[in-house]
């Protein structure tokens, strides 16, 4: 029997196995991190030498195709990697991005590392610093939901 899914599901496994990958190699991985250009990256890995990867999900060849921002990721990041499942044509991916194929949430293999491309380090502070605003925020709402749906709620009305 074979499996198929719809495109939601596919993004979200390769993301799951992505994030497992980072953690794996003791990254940090914030999935759905918006950035200060205004575009979302799917993964953002603080690395433990404090750089940042940023991981990029595709769940088909149609998501890639009609996906123009992906360039706009390299100027916040030292490193830009796609993550692909296995049934991805890659052919279609550029060479001088790294590439994760993940055949299941624990089983993802890095075909090609993604090139180092240091940021400056007043960009490195600000995305730090909006790096750790995130992630505290999360885990503050994982604690207590309620303080953080009303906080929200207040900022709508201000």
């Amino acid at each position: 029997m074979v499996l198929v899914l719809d495109v939601p599901e596919r993004t979200r496994r390769v993301r799951r196995a992505a994030a497992r990958f980072c953690l794996a190699r003791g990254w940090s991985p914030l999935s759905e991190v918006t950035l200060p250009n205004g575009r979302r990256a799917d993964i953002l890995a603080l690395l433990p030498d404090g750089g940042f990867h940023i991981i990029e999900v595709k769940s088909c060849a149609r998501d890639f195709q009609t996906d123009r921002k992906w360039p706009d990721y390299r100027d916040f990041c030292d490193a830009l990697t796609f993550a692909v499942d296995p049934d991805f044509p890659q052919i279609l991916l550029p060479e001088d991005v790294g590439l994760l194929v993940a055949c299941a949430p624990d089983d993802t293999a890095l075909l090609r590392e993604a090139p180092r491309h240091p940021l400056a380090p007043a960009r490195r502070r600000a995305l730090l610093h909006r790096y750790a605003m995130l992630a505290a925020t999360r885990l503050a709402g994982f604690e207590d939901p309620e303080a953080l749906l009303a906080e929200r709620i207040a900022l709508r009305v201000e």
